[in-house]
């Protein structure tokens, strides 16, 4: 976990979150059958998304914990699912009258209540009671959960929310309370998510992005089925940043959301996201990252270089990138010209050459001659990543700066961690003091790293793969702060689990790989590269070819037979 002195916004505590319930209400359209989800206007006087289309839902009061007598349930359902549940059901109806609820005695047992129910119900007096006192029992086992929500950190009102399903009953039609809601509306997700682009159906982050996941499904039953096993399909508490001048919002599986993390911990929506060459991005107040102007498909945004350290310190250079010589003097000036080492991950053409101009950039401007350091590259190396540093690193060197200042002495301390397998020179860096991993190209941000050998190794890198995951548990490391995209990670979904992530998804492409191998035994590496990643676009199959081949090296290994 990064030291709060490296923090570079002053702590603020969130607002907290209050218990509260939505359901989806769900139903197959009379036409062609497709899904379609209930929804409506808020009020434009609402204190909470004025004027939004939502789905029925509020706060969870007290009641509703006390009403489990009157409600069904599922042997797996919980009591606090159970409470959210009823508090849904109750939401549903106050709202838009709307009833799951089911007979429970006579000759219409188990009919769910009709339209002669709801008319005998009053929506503003306790509601479980008059169920019961209808011989009615809450429908809550037929109400699932299908996500959970909670409130962005930087909103004054935070709730903590799941996101409920169920099926619309048959026969009952919804009418708004016309105080809190207005307008009930069935929608195709699609269609309410082209709308709200169109600026016709306004609607807040978790509602788009519920409805993004929902117009994956074809059907009620398709989502029902979804959910059966209790489990929400997502959890989130999302972050915001400002992209294009504007803010902008990600849920943790979306690239910007580590960063944000990082840099915001409390939520303030400061960070800029958009990518630039122009001047170095403030990470902490001891790290920075200046990304060069060299975007493409293999460089993503740009190649990153960043700066450890701070004034008193000096600084230690990480990937000074091509030889650019703008980026160099930006990255050179954004140290204050106090460059006390340069340090390369590895020897790609992206990567190093910027090291021996740097360096003379320095001595040219009368200060003392940073080392270069990393590690050579190796006979297996292209002619375009020949690299010899100044001295070479020892697998778990550390490298210390220390200063003092006006609080006391400093120190930023990066240990040394060979990880060979993208190159056999590659190596990463873990600022231990702040828990942070400098993962060079082993470890990207919306991509997974090329192997190509012999070079590159894949049976090295998954095994580098562990050996960074020892080192991330051993010193609680959080985030990953990769050669190309965002900072990865967080408190939650932090460097090891984007590192098991990683190890899984390359262990099931070779999975596909070696499916390929085996239906065709006499194939060419073209059309093994057309089976194993047929979810990649056809124009990447030239690099991915690369990477198939060290599976395929790895598979022959481990499984003689396949040779």
């Amino acid at each position: 976990m990064p030291r709060t002195t490296q923090q570079l916004h002053p702590h603020r505590e969130p607002a907290a979150t209050r218990p509260a319930a939505t359901v989806l209400l769900l139903r197959d359209a009379p036409d062609n059958g497709g899904l379609e989800i209930l929804m409506t206007r808020r009020s434009g006087t609402a204190s909470f998304a004025p004027g939004a289309y939502v789905f029925p839902g509020g706060g969870i009061d007290a009641l509703d914990a006390q009403s489990h007598g009157a409600a069904d349930r599922r042997p797996a359902q919980d009591d606090p699912h159970l409470t959210q549940a009823i508090a849904a059901i109750r939401e549903s109806f106050e709202e838009l009258g709307v009833l799951l609820a089911r007979h429970a005695d006579g000759p219409r047992k188990g009919w769910m209540a009709d339209a002669h129910d709801i008319a005998a119900i009053d929506r503003h007096q306790p509601f479980a009671a008059q169920c019961q006192a209808r011989g009615l029992r809450l429908a809550a086992d037929s109400v699932y959960l299908l996500a959970h929500w909670t409130g962005d950190r930087d909103l004054p009102r935070r709730f903590d929310v799941p996101f409920l399903v169920a099926r619309m009953p048959e026969g009952q039609e919804p009418v708004a309370d016309e105080t809190e809601q207005f307008e009930p509306v069935w929608v195709r997700p699609a269609d309410a998510l082209a709308r709200h682009e169109a600026g016709q159906f306004f609607m807040i982050f978790p509602t788009i992005r519920t409805l993004q996941r929902l117009a994956q499904f074809a059907n009620t039953q398709a989502v029902l089925d979804a959910v059966a096993h209790e489990q929400p399909l997502w959890v989130s508490c999302p972050r915001a940043g400002i992209l294009a001048g504007k803010e902008a919002r990600y849920m943790e599986d979306e690239a910007p959301f580590g960063e944000l993390a990082l840099v915001c911990p409390d939520g303030q929506i400061v960070h800029p996201l958009d990518w630039q060459a122009e001047r170095p991005v403030p990470l902490l107040r001891n790290v920075m990252r200046l990304t060069a102007p060299n975007p493409g498909v293999m460089t993503g945004p740009g190649t990153n270089s960043y700066l450890v350290g701070d004034p008193a310190t000096g600084f230690i250079a990480i990937d000074p990138g091509p030889a650019d010589a703008e980026h160099l003097d930006k990255l050179w000036r954004a140290a204050g010209g106090d460059i006390r080492m340069i340090v390369c991950t590895h020897s790609h053409a992206d990567h190093s050459p910027g090291a021996a101009p740097l360096q003379a950039l320095c001595v040219q401007a009368g200060q003392a001659r940073p080392p270069i350091l990393g590690l050579p590259s190796a006979p297996t190396a292209r002619a375009a990543s020949q690299f010899t540093p100044d001295r070479s690193l020892q697998n778990n060197e550390l490298l210390a700066l220390t200063g003092q200042t006006p609080e006391g002495k400093t120190t930023h301390t990066l240990q040394v961690i060979h990880t060979p397998g993208h190159a056999a020179n590659h190596l990463c860096l873990l600022l231990q003091e702040d828990g942070l991993l400098f993962s060079g190209d082993h470890i990207l941000n919306g991509s997974t790293t090329v192997i190509d050998p012999p070079d590159g190794n894949m049976a090295d890198y998954l095994d580098s793969l562990d050996r960074l995951d020892a080192a991330c548990a051993e010193h609680g490391v959080e985030f990953i702060l990769p050669a190309h995209g965002y900072v990865l990670g967080g408190p939650i979904h932090g460097a090891r689990s984007a590192i098991a992530r990683l190890k899984a998804h390359r262990l099931a492409r070779e999975a596909k790989v070696l499916a390929a191998m085996q239906a065709l035994p006499d194939g060419s590496m073209e059309e093994w590269v057309q089976h194993a990643y047929d979810d990649v676009p056809p124009r990447l199959w030239p690099v991915a070819q690369r990477s198939l081949l060290a599976h395929v090296e790895r598979i022959r290994s481990l499984h003689p037979g396949n040779n």
